[in-house]
């Protein structure tokens, strides 16, 4: 059975009243207590008053006065005095002194009015089901203070505003200040003050107020107003609506005010402000109510409508309509000398039958409205019944993420419905998940996205609770960064990036500058799921510089670095002698494949024709022609395209002429050809083809043989060609290589003679690689690489060298130089901390640049740690000192290696290591130290980067131990008795302090431990008392002592080991009388060594012997056994119970307790008989209906009565029961007629009658015969259909 509510008493006789005075003004609120030393507090916003030059505080037994000195347009606020767990709430309305004797008048009518509702409410208050109106007073621990006690407090009517003034939200008509929530404690989220619901009339202006606390915030807060759900209003600030922004820099709060300038009809509604700072947000929804003018206070719009009758009637006369144009004065004369009567309150209790009545009486002519209003205000006072927790007006979650939503509901077994935007969520998937705990309903929304931002409904019945939920976006975050590139003018550049999001909108800049695609497209941007890319055809040095790439969540920057190439002339054209009907070949060959070149003779173009051909392959450019004439010699020139400079070679037509001598000609060899050198040595690139052109003469044609050293060149092996023309030997050799290289003889013999020359052949390449590059050193942000030369320079001397290098993870790779680097050390730069990259080298000689070498092994910059910080000696002893630090403030990428620590003399410089390799700890002992020295230490950290800077201790220290006193730390639980129950293990770790170690004793009761159960474990800074299984022996004072020489410190701790109490003794039934036994016993004789703290006593009906407890923790010796069954035969026991529990045995009574029957008579309930008897009544009336001729027509009603009524129909008020064209059904109260193929005579009008003991019925309905083909000719009134449904009513 619940038990009943307490009802809470009001501590003040006498409240103070809201009171409404002018500016200068002095005023005076009274109050009186119940009890005459109550303490009372008045307050002013919640801030305690104190008496001063401003506020005057009285006390004078139970009544108290708080005065108001020269009141100011600030005094205008809420009040409250309290008084022990009371508090009322009032307020001083200050108002200009124009407008002072309007409002007097009405204040007196409004005092008038509660002092008669006092004297209502203090004559009822003997009532038992009168309400406590104080109840409201009493201040729960943990709850908002109350709303106004007075209803003079609430109903207080303000002056009306001129149109135009401006109006705070909370100064509204209708608005209970008490009502509202107080912001400064209720308020969660970012919000210290939100706006709140107003009211305005047409042409007036509104402020509403947020304030937001940013003391807690790291960036400013930004904040949206919304009409509706979506209207923006910062689009539409302008004549009518204005937003502003306030800042206190030493409160830290920003104040953000709306205000609606000269209010409109439409500006009504729901309105929304939401805050938001990082990843904090919170929301308010608020509504504007804008009303039509108003009237002047005090004037009754009825008393213009009063009916005038010379017999007084009111329901006599005519309306009179000149009261409206009455002065206002007498219009308030008027009103006064009518009857207080409330035509809302008459409307709440009236049924709905009665509302056209009396708004005739009170001559009310916009009915409609009213009931409009009485609705809205009966739906605001109705509270909800179903749900104990309604939703939040709005939620945030961010994409991905999940979200929960609950409610808590009055009934733990309802059925709840989820609506998302009025339609219902059906369980399907792991989407949505229904969870059902109590009376708490969740709705959990799993993987949020875009598509989950909508209004949530939850549906218990009839009632509804409604949200929104905004899904955030998270932010989108760069998951592959921007690499630096470094290109060559002319080539391709793609920057390339990834994003967490797929879609994600991403800002390219260069140097801070947007990027756009111009109209040269110079920019295309590429997207491809995760992955951007800027891409920019043709690079040029303009392009060079800081590219980023930014999202909403971050941003990647790379440079861009484009160099311009110079080209290399591997090869020269060289000057050509040719003769008549050779042909002349000009070649060169550049390092560029790409590159185009033009060919010019004696500054003219070439162009190619039958005999002249002009080819490109590869790095080789030729020029060739065929059948050299006379006017072919000239100067040839090759200009490569974009490259300012040229290569030039000229070409001598040699003139033969044949003298026929009789004589022979000895073979002669003229060396003057391409190719050849100062030192006659000829230099050939590898790969290339080495032709040796080599003129001759002599007569007759003499004989070629090539040779190199002894060996004869022939073709054997495909690459060698020799072949002998006329005035010509040529020794061609296809992709020379470095066999090739070696001392060339041509031999020409003839009958006359022979001829010998050598050719030294050079064969150069490109070098070898280096080898594989080592990182000598790393800094923060470059490193220090070293090779060796390469084995083989090709020919040619190294003239420097080529780096490159990249990160771990990526596949591109950056050269760090274009001009060859000299030497084999290099310090690369430029690079970022943390990263791992790899070195490779190239070789530069003359003839090109190596292949690339090996990659060194990964490394990573960083740079050395700071130094360790906080250094200090913790212990020193004749040996031994211990160090303590703490970790570097900065320690980079890298990780911690560890710590090295170092000793030395005084006034010595050599540093000694204190242990091999380093140390993890921040801590170390430095054993094995020269007693009484004077000794400095300094510690460094190491990481992968070497050591760190050293940090030493201030000054020397002396290595000797310094003697410290005993003293115990007994623990702060064991500074009472320790209470442990029989077989429990004991561990007391005591704590001590004393230099040298100390001699600890321990005893018990002044005697020595026995160490068969007690064990005691000693260290440098502890003493362990230990007992594995406790025995009530144990228990007793134990104490222990510590000694350094003739000092000592001594302390003592209490055991008490606990175990169960015994049986109690002699329980024994002392009386029996009625169905009450009483009980005595005596207490146990071992009370388990602490004290009884109660006894359970238990009975049992001898028939069953079931056990039930009657008491519990009982602590008398002598009980009364109450509520016992009569015929029944009852025994007891009981059991002791001390802190370990109950005792093992309990105390049975010796005899049992009969409960003797005493004789009653049962008399039956009588009933009276119920009369389920009701007369006939037409629940669904008979409906007019045109029927064609010749199709049966159905006439239907229902009907309900008891006993069941003789229904008859009737036509045209005649009888036609027994007519053989009509058929009559009646089923479950429903009554049917059927016509069979009804003709034009048919038609009139037919009534169904239904008639039993208790009374009778009647409906009736026309029926229209039209012929076929037709339609009807006047449809059923809207008038007749009503008529004949409130009839049936």
């Amino acid at each position: 059975m619940p038990e009943p509510v307490k009802k809470t008493v009001s501590a003040f006789a006498k409240k103070p009243k809201t009171q409404v005075a002018e500016e200068g003004a002095t005023v005076v609120f009274e109050t009186e207590t119940e009890k005459p030393d109550a303490k009372v507090r008045w307050q002013s916003n919640t801030k305690d008053l104190a008496s001063g030059d401003k506020y005057m505080i009285k006390a004078d037994g139970n009544k108290h006065s708080l005065t108001i000195q020269a009141v100011t347009k600030e005094d205008g606020t809420a009040y409250a005095v309290i008084a022990g767990g009371s508090k009322v709430k009032f307020d001083l309305k200050v108002k200009e002194k124009e407008v002072m004797e309007e409002v007097k008048l009405e204040v007196k009518e409004e005092v008038k009015k509660e002092v008669k509702k006092e004297e209502e409410a203090q004559g009822g208050a003997g009532d038992p089901g009168a309400p406590d109106l104080a109840a409201t007073d009493t201040l729960a621990p943990e709850e908002a203070p109350a709303p106004a006690e007075t209803p003079a407090a609430a109903d207080t009517t303000p002056v009306a505003p001129q149109p135009g003034a401006n109006i705070q939200a909370h100064d509204t008509p209708g608005f209970d200040e008490s009502q509202a929530p107080d912001t400064k404690t209720d308020l969660t989220g970012l919000f210290t003050e939100k706006p709140q619901s107003g009211e305005v009339a047409v042409g007036e202006n509104i402020n509403f107020v947020a304030k937001v606390n940013a003391a807690s915030l790291l960036k400013k807060p930004t904040i949206k107003w919304f009409k509706g759900k979506w209207m923006d209003l910062a689009s539409k600030s302008g004549k009518s609506l204005q937003l502003k922004e306030l800042y206190d820099r030493n409160s830290k709060v920003y104040t953000f005010e709306m205000q609606i300038i000269a209010a409109k009809p439409s500006f009504a509604g729901a309105y929304r402000c939401e805050v938001s700072s990082r990843d904090k947000f919170d929301s308010c929804n608020f509504d504007l109510t804008v009303h039509e003018a108003r009237a002047v206070e005090g004037f009754d719009i009825r008393a213009a409508f009063r009916r005038t009758s010379v017999d007084g009637s009111e329901e006599a006369g005519e309306l009179d309509f000149s009261a409206l144009l009455k002065k206002r004065d007498a219009s308030k004369s008027q009103v006064k000398s009518e009857p207080d009567e409330d035509v809302w309150e008459i409307l709440q209790k009236a049924k709905a039958s009665e509302y056209e009545k009396i708004a005739f009486q009170y001559g009310i002519t916009d009915l409609r409205g009213m009931l409009k209003r009485l609705k809205k205000m009966k739906k605001e006072e109705k509270k909800s019944e179903a749900f104990l927790k309604k939703l939040d007006p709005a939620y945030q979650v961010e994409k991905g993420h999940k979200m929960k939503l609950c409610i808590e509901v009055a009934n733990e077994d309802v059925d709840v419905k989820w609506l998302k935007n009025g339609q219902e969520i059906q369980s399907t998937g792991s989407k949505y998940i229904f969870e059902s705990v109590g009376n708490k309903r969740y709705l959990t929304i799993n993987h949020c996205s875009l598509s989950d931002d909508a209004t949530y409904t939850c549906v218990v019945g009839d009632e509804k609770c409604t949200t929104e939920l905004f899904v955030k976006e998270p932010p989108v975050t760069i998951t592959s960064n921007l690499e630096d590139q470094m290109v060559m003018k002319g080539e391709r550049v793609e920057l390339e990036c990834e994003v967490s999001e797929e879609g994600a909108t991403v800002k390219w800049e260069k140097d801070g500058v947007e990027l756009t695609r111009d109209e040269s497209f110079k920019y295309r941007f590429k997207k491809d799921g995760r992955k951007h890319v800027l891409i920019i055809n043709e690079a040029t040095k303009e392009d060079c510089g800081h590219y980023t790439v930014k999202t909403n969540g971050g941003e990647s920057m790379a440079e861009l670095m484009v160099s311009e190439k110079e080209l290399e002339v591997y090869q020269n054209i060289a000057d050509l002698t040719v003769k008549a009907k050779d042909e002349a070949v000009f070649k060169c060959e550049v390092s560029d494949e790409t590159v185009k070149g033009i060919w010019y003779k004696n500054g003219v173009e070439v162009k190619a024709d039958a005999r002249t051909h002009i080819t490109h392959i590869g790095r080789i450019h030729k020029l060739t022609i065929d059948d050299v004439k006379p006017e072919d010699q000239g100067d040839y020139t090759f200009v490569p395209e974009g490259y300012a400079f040229n290569l030039s070679a000229k070409l001598n037509f040699l003139e033969v002429k044949i003298d026929y001598v009789p004589r022979q000609d000895p073979p002669k060899i003229h060396l003057d050809c391409m190719g050849h050198t100062a030192d006659s040595t000829i230099v050939v690139v590898a790969g290339n083809k080495l032709r040796l052109d080599v003129p001759i003469t002599g007569d007759p044609a003499p004989t070629v043989i090539w040779t190199k050293g002894e060996k004869v060149m022939t073709e054997g092996d495909g690459r060698l060609h020799v072949e002998s023309t006329k005035g010509h030997c040529i020794f061609t050799i296809e992709g020379a290589d470095k066999q090739d290289e070696g001392l060339y003889s041509v031999i020409v013999r003839n009958p006359a003679g022979e001829d010998k020359a050598d050719i030294n052949v050079k064969v150069v390449d490109a070098p070898d690689p280096p080898s594989a590059p080592r990182i000598l050193s790393v800094g923060e942000d470059s490193c220090v690489v070293q090779w060796d030369p390469p084995k083989s320079d090709g020919g040619n001397p190294i003239i420097g060298y080529v780096l490159e290098r990249k990160k771990k993870k990526s596949y591109r790779w950056m050269r760090l130089n274009f001009d060859p680097y000299t030497d084999t050390t290099y310090e690369a730069k430029r690079m970022i901390e943390g990263v791992e990259y790899e070195m490779r080298v190239y070789a530069v000689n003359a003839i090109g640049m190596s292949r690339h070498s090996a990659a060194s092994q990964p490394f990573i910059p960083v740079a050395p740690t700071s130094e360790p910080v906080g250094l200090c000696v913790d212990d020193i002893s004749d040996t031994t000192v211990s160090l303590k630090w703490r970790t570097p403030e900065h320690l980079g990428s890298s990780e911690l290696d560890g710590y090295g620590v170092e000793y030395c003399k005084e006034g010595s410089d050599e540093w000694v290591p204190a242990f091999e390799g380093l140390t993890e700890r921040t801590s170390v002992i430095i054993r094995d130290l020269p007693t009484g020295e004077k000794m400095q230490f300094r510690v460094r950290a190491y990481n992968m980067a070497g050591p760190s800077a050293p940090t030493s201790l201030a000054q020397a220290v002396t290595i000797r131990e310094i003697m410290q006193k005993p003293k115990i730390w007994i623990p702060r639980n064991l500074r009472q008795t320790l209470i442990k129950k029989v077989e429990e293990t004991i561990n007391l770790v005591i704590p001590f302090q004393g230099k040298p170690r100390p001699v600890i004793t321990w005893s018990k009761d002044g005697e020595p431990l026995n160490p068969k159960q007690v064990s005691i474990r000693n260290s440098d800074t502890d003493t362990i008392l230990f007992i594995r299984k406790s025995e009530r022996k144990d228990s007793g004072k134990y104490e222990v002592k510590l000694q350094i020489e003739n000092v000592e410190d001594t302390a003592s701790i209490s055991i008490q080991i606990v175990d169960l109490p015994g049986s109690p003794e002699k329980l024994k039934i002392m009386d029996v009388w009625g169905f009450n036994v009483a009980l005595e016993w005596k207490p146990p004789k071992d009370n388990g060594n602490c004290e009884i703290t109660g006894y359970m006593v238990q009975k049992a009906d001898k028939k069953t012997m079931e056990w039930y407890t009657v008491y519990e923790l009982y602590r008398r010796t002598n009980c009364v056994v109450a509520d016992l069954i009569m015929g029944n035969e009852y025994i007891f026991r009981i059991y002791a119970v001390n802190m370990v529990g109950l005792s093992l045995e309990p105390c049975f009574s010796a005899d049992s307790a009969y409960i003797q029957k005493t004789g009653f008579e049962y008399k039956p309930p009588t009933y009276k008989e119920h009369d389920f008897s009701e007369a006939p009544k037409f629940t669904h009336p008979l409906v007019s209906r045109s029927v064609i001729a010749g199709y049966n027509a159905t006439l239907s009603c229902s009907v309900r009565g008891i006993p069941k009524p003789k229904v008859t129909w009737y036509k045209n008020k005649m009888d036609i029961s027994n007519e053989a064209k009509y058929r009559m059904f009646s089923k479950q109260g429903v009554l049917t007629l059927e016509i069979r193929k009804p003709c034009s005579f048919d038609g009139g009008v037919y009534m169904c009658k239904a008639v039993n003991a208790s009374g009778e019925d009647a409906v009736e309905c026309k029926l229209e015969i039209r012929p076929p083909g037709t339609f009807p000719q006047a449809q059923i009134t809207k008038e007749e259909r009503d008529k004949q449904m409130n009839k049936a009513d």
